[in-house]
């Protein structure tokens, strides 16, 4: 992830001060070619698994450097050095090392908690860690949720001939639906709270909307997992997991250390401090830093405190960590013109994507948000979409938390709830469905998954619109 890199790049850029002087991008000037480096990386995620799987697998980091390249050296070219520096300091700084590191923790410290003994995959039994797992979501993050989850789920389904609904119901509900209720639960919040969304907000504005749709996930879920279950054929004679040992957790002092992520995080948003360091033309305040600091140590004190053994039956491993952090320092990058473009409003390049989420009146339209930022939330990746429309609607948390309140709702929705429509919408799913397929599972393809969720999803979906984003 080379966090030491990115530090040590943001403490020489401090160190030019002619860089430190450069402009705000002004988007309107730029031409919607800028976009092309973004696309392209979000493209080759969705396409090049499916078109070069044992390519993207050896290469996907050089992929993501190289759209990160295309966008950065033309750039600096164009605009000089001094722009390029403070954009990509702003980026590092504000962004990308923040996110990587809160996601970090969660995965180390999840992934230090293992849950033995074996359960056995009745309707009533995944039915309920189906609902655990919506809850913990939103405290230990959707990846930390569906890493703590998912391999004893498996194992608890690992006598039933039916076992992929198991998982892509799991994929809807705890790695995406259910952490919608704080900025711990999903990428797309963190960067709101990042921007000034108070960390309680979503949980009171959009807490009937989630209610609602792990629900009703878990309803339908019930009443198919039931109708296999009943099938004579279903469940096989011989559990391969032995009734061997008790129910209960190894690597206990993860939870401790999961409160003490929860507690850095919370304190991080309601401390106000009036110590700011200037990096570059970028404001880093203290609260930031010793929440980032605490989270690194809590990093590395999970791993010196959770037993070896822990790790090899959990299987826990840096490469699905390593993917998201490589890809994602790609698109953090790229976005940079996209969102100046954006903010540009109806002057800017994107200006037909402000007028179609806006009103007559002029009004944003909050139906039209959530379903903008849901569709390009499940194709693309739901953080950086997150970041793309709460800067069309303004950019301004304190605007955005009171008087634009449903429309800032719309997004968070939008942005976490149809992360869920594919694979590729958020990064738990892709992490989720190798750790399935390596326990034997067979999980639909790509495009097999969509059929799942465009048949469940988006029907429930379209009820929400209706009913909250008129």
């Amino acid at each position: 992830m080379k966090l030491s890199r990115g530090l040590a790049l943001a403490g020489l850029l401090a160190a030019l001060p002619g860089w430190a002087l450069a402009a705000d991008i002004d988007g309107s000037t730029l031409s919607v070619l800028w976009g092309v480096p973004f696309a392209g990386i979000l493209l080759s995620i969705a396409l090049m698994p499916l078109l070069a799987p044992i390519f993207w697998h050896h290469h996907f980091g050089k992929v993501a450097a190289a759209w990160g390249l295309a966008f950065l050296v033309p750039f600096a070219i164009t605009f000089g050095p001094g722009m390029a520096g403070v954009s990509l300091v702003h980026a590092l700084v504000a962004e990308y090392i923040p996110f990587v590191i809160l996601l970090t923790a969660l995965f180390t410290v999840a992934g230090g908690i293992f849950i033995r003994g074996n359960l056995h995959g009745s309707p009533g039994l995944n039915t309920t860690i189906l609902a655990i797992g919506a809850v913990l979501a939103s405290f230990m993050g959707t990846t930390g949720a569906s890493m703590l989850l998912i391999r004893p789920l498996i194992r608890a389904n690992d006598n039933r001939k039916h076992v992929a609904h198991v998982v892509v119901f799991f994929i809807f509900i705890v790695s995406n639906a259910g952490g919608s209720l704080t900025p711990l639960g999903d990428p797309p919040l963190f960067l709101g709270f990042l921007k000034g969304v108070d960390f309680f907000w979503t949980v009171s504005h959009i807490f009937q909307e989630t209610l609602f749709l792990v629900g009703a996930l878990l309803a339908i879920f019930f009443v198919l997992d039931s109708w296999y279950y009943r099938r004579s054929e279903e469940v096989l004679r011989a559990d391969p997991t032995p009734d061997s040992r008790a129910i209960g957790f190894d690597g206990k002092v993860n939870f401790a250390l999961l409160g003490v992520v929860v507690a850095l995080v919370l304190v991080s948003g309601f401390w106000k401090s009036s110590v700011v360091f200037n990096i570059a033309g970028t404001d880093v305040g203290l609260p930031g830093i010793v929440r980032d600091v605490g989270l690194v140590i809590v990093t590395f004190v999970s791993l010196w405190l959770t037993p070896k053994k822990v790790h090899e039956d959990n299987q826990f491993g840096w490469g699905p960590m390593q993917e998201v952090a490589k890809l994602f320092a790609g698109i953090f990058l790229t976005i940079i013109p996209v969102i100046a473009m954006l903010k540009a409003g109806v002057n800017g390049p994107f200006g037909a994507v402000v007028s179609a989420v806006t009103r007559a009146d002029g009004s944003p339209d909050p139906a039209m948000y959530f379903w903008a930022a849901g569709a390009l939330s499940s194709f693309l990746d739901n953080a950086p979409t997150y970041l793309v429309f709460f800067n069309t609607a303004g950019g301004d948390p304190a605007v955005l938390m009171t008087t634009l309140a449903p429309t800032l709702a719309a997004i968070s929705a939008g942005a976490v709830f149809m992360g869920a429509n594919t694979y590729i919408g958020n990064a738990p799913n892709l992490m989720v469905k190798a750790i399935a397929e390596d326990r034997g599972v067979k999980m639909p393809s790509f495009f097999g998954y969509m059929l799942w969720s465009g048949g469940i999803l988006v029907p429930l979906f379209i009820v929400m619109t209706f009913i909250w984003f008129r």
